[in-house]
Order: structure tokens, then C-alpha cells, then sequence
């Protein structure tokens, strides 16, 4: 469970209960598989930024939990990339907002890089 093992991981749970969270995880690492860009046979580069949005009052239920919530879900997300050998795109993150409207009414997931990523190669520094 989310938290477990945490200060405030009894909230955590019944917020997001087995089949709730397994739902979250789930949609989390498919969206990180799915935005995967293979760029050579060793490398395969994944988005970095993901944002759980949720329905206002299920945001508003885990406020007081949201770094500990949102912390969890990033480590299990770093851990599958570290499993398929992705590359992030930057420094990983996951983010929970609340949102107006949420198309399964529970929860949506979408992902990108930084804005300050770009796929031009960088120039060494001047000497």
C-alpha cells in the first residue's frame, strides 16, 4: 500500500486502497512505457514530469499526505525504469493536482518532459 510503513500511511491506504492504487501504478508505468522514445539500441530515453491528476475532493482528502503520496509514487516509477533500462529525460518527477475533469472520474496520468529539455545535442563549453 502507498505509505505503508509511514507516518499517515493508514490515510494513504484508505485513499488509495489495493485496487485504487494498483489502478494509479499501473497507469503510471504505462504511460512512462508508452512515451518511451528508443534512440538506439542502448538507449532509450522516457519522460521525466508525470502528473496524477484527480477529482477536487479526492485531491482535497489527500492534501495533508501529497509529498509522502507523491514520493511513493515516484520511486515506484524510477524503479520500473530502472527494470526496462530507460533514460529519463531529466530529473524525475511525479506530481498529484486536482482537476476539474477527469475522463474515468478517478484519475488521469500524463507525462512530458521538462520544458528546458531539448533533443539538440549540447555544445562543450568554451575552453
Amino acid at each position: 500500500m502507498l505509505g505503508s510503513g509511514r507516518p499517515g500511511g493508514a490515510r494513504e491506504e484508505k485513499l488509495f486502497g489495493s485496487d485504487a492504487e494498483a489502478e494509479v501504478v499501473a497507469a503510471l508505468l504505462r504511460t512512462c512505457d508508452e512515451g518511451a522514445v528508443v534512440c538506439s539500441s542502448q538507449r532509450t530515453v522516457v519522460p521525466n514530469v508525470y502528473t496524477v491528476e484527480l477529482p477536487s475532493p479526492g485531491y482535497a482528502e489527500i492534501g495533508p499526505h501529497l509529498t509522502v503520496v507523491g514520493q511513493e509514487l515516484t520511486d515506484r516509477l524510477e524503479r520500473h525504469g530502472e527494470r526496462e533500462g530507460y533514460e529519463w529525460a531529466g530529473p524525475l518527477t511525479v506530481r498529484l493536482a486536482a482537476a476539474e475533469e477527469v475522463p474515468n472520474g478517478r484519475y488521469q496520468v500524463r507525462c512530458a518532459p521538462m520544458t528546458h529539455i531539448t533533443s539538440a545535442p549540447l555544445s562543450a563549453p568554451n575552453a
